[in-house]
């Protein structure tokens, strides 16, 4: 047999073998179309696609995906399937199944967060205490870390909120003449950043001084990339190579930054000199006591709490000046509030956050209708029902506070900026609002980043009035986690020429 039969003799085989996986893939797409077609859901687009189309290119555009699950929400009701190729996933929009799902153990998370740990070949969130899919490691992990986001803890770190506050306000105060358009957005980011960098691991980064800093465009550029990872095929690209390129030297430059972040820290200790009282020192006292916490863990968690520690609150903050631009009456009364509690001090005592009771309201107001993580997904390991509908065992669940902070079902006029529905005298219907999750996997730093927006806030109020720069469309956009779509442009002017306190 000469060599070209032998080599059309091993295409033919290669050939055959591929209709026949090609053939197992469809019968394997039909059995799944098959298992789950019973509960309602939009027609596919595609028989191999699923919805697929529809979903990669509103990540494309940067839109919010809940505006879409919200859309089939309304028409199919509160228990909806889509597909993904040959994946079903099964949107819950119930109480009964947001109670049942995220306060018992039974339901953990779905392998949905292990595309967090890697992002384009590079070590992004690993094994930290968000994407760690072993219960007992993440068990470990979130007992040494409790301790450093306590309410004792975080009360002795005022100062430092308020310090760091305070350089935001200078800036500010240099740019409130009225006319000056103020990219709050971006500054937001870099005090936030600021923030989580000091009061963590004890680094003095003064982004909002420094228009060069690498570290802003590095968290924006792997949050980027974390959206564009959803998006089949995106980095094999080759018009996607620089932003590749340039999502890996990002994700290299945090790791680096947390690996001399702790190596510092650790000689410090060693050396028995004076060290802050920061969260990183607390991490590594309860690492030392705790076996499997290794370096590449502790990096793991150093970069979690860097992204996760500044773009939340960044997103809340930025949400809440949005709407109050176009709610002056809340402002009002937002300004009365502070006046009375705040006064012309200028540091707020942790005492003073729970007098300000109307900020709360809108703080929370602003994650019901902006949640900064949209959705929250969890693995179902034994035959479900939920509203009447029968979920299969071995299936994806997702649940979004996003969607149901905005359905009519449970929220009158949901789409209003209300923040009277948080008063004491109104009731929020159960399990229908969770920004920060809920049972054993609430979010570790949501008292840490609810005393931090409320000393930014509070402090913005006391000194500015501040309007939007037209045009502002007000719509949203979602990379990793949702952002005004036409940033945050504002112009401001000082309320008054008073000395504070300090001064």
């Amino acid at each position: 047999m000469d060599a070209p039969e032998v080599i059309w003799g091993l295409l033919r085989i290669l050939l055959a073998v591929a209709l026949l996986a090609f053939g197992l893939y469809c019968c394997y797409i039909k059995s799944i179309h098959m298992k789950y077609d019973h509960i309602p859901g939009a027609p596919r687009v595609s028989f191999f696609l699923g919805h697929g189309p529809l979903i990669w290119k509103m990540v494309k555009n940067q839109e919010p995906l809940g505006d879409l699950f919200l859309q089939w929400a309304e028409e199919y009701g509160p228990v909806v399937r889509f597909n993904v190729l040959h994946k079903a996933v099964v949107l819950v929009l119930s109480p009964e199944g947001v109670k049942e799902c995220l306060l018992s153990p039974q339901y953990p998370k779905d392998q949905e967060y292990e595309r967090t740990c890697n992002i384009f070949g590079e070590r992004f969130l690993g094994n930290g205490l968000v994407s760690d899919l072993d219960h007992a490691r993440w068990y470990k992990q979130r007992r040494i870390m409790d301790v450093a986001f306590s309410r004792s803890y975080l009360t002795r770190l005022m100062g430092t909120f308020n310090d760091q506050a305070d350089k935001l306000m200078e800036q500010l105060e240099g740019k409130a003449d009225g006319k000056t358009a103020v990219d709050m957005l971006s500054l937001l980011s870099r005090v936030t950043l600021d923030i989580i960098a000091k009061v963590a691991f004890g680094l003095e980064l003064n982004t909002v001084y420094d228009d060069q800093t690498p570290f802003p465009r590095a968290i924006y550029m792997t949050l980027q990339g974390l959206s564009k990872s959803r998006i089949p095929f995106f980095e094999y690209m080759p018009w996607n190579r620089k932003e590749v390129k340039g999502v890996q030297e990002s994700i290299r430059l945090l790791r680096h930054t947390g690996k001399e972040c702790i190596e510092q820290r650790r000689k410090d200790m060693q050396d028995g000199e004076e060290i802050p009282l920061d969260i990183l020192t607390q991490i590594l006292k309860g690492a030392a006591q705790e076996e499997g916490c290794n370096d590449e863990l502790m990096l793991d968690n150093f970069v979690t709490f860097f992204i996760a520690g500044h773009d939340t609150t960044t997103t809340q903050l930025s949400f809440t000046i949005m709407e109050l631009s176009r709610n002056p009456e809340v402002v009002a009364k937002l300004q009365a509030e502070v006046d009375d509690v705040i006064g012309v001090k200028r540091d707020i005592a942790y005492e003073d956050l729970g007098k300000l009771q109307c900020l709360s309201q809108v703080l929370k107001e602003a994650l019901r209708l902006y949640s900064p993580v949209p959705t929250v997904p969890r693995w179902t390991r034994k035959e479900t029902v939920f509203e009447g509908v029968k979920i299969p065992a071995n299936t994806t669940l997702m649940f979004s506070q996003y969607v149901m902070g905005r359905m009519k079902r449970f929220f009158k006029d949901p789409l209003i900026f209300n923040p009277d529905r948080f008063s004491k005298d109104q009731t929020i219907p159960y399990f229908t609002y969770f920004p920060f999750s809920l049972g054993g996997h609430t979010c570790i730093g949501q008292l840490f980043s609810q005393m931090e927006a409320k000393v930014v806030m509070a402090k913005f109020l006391q000194r500015f009035e501040f309007q939007l720069v037209p045009p502002q469309s007000f719509k949203i956009m979602e990379t990793a986690s949702l952002k005004p779509l036409d940033g945050l442009v504002c112009r401001l002017r000082p309320r008054r020429h008073l000395r504070y306190e300090g001064d």
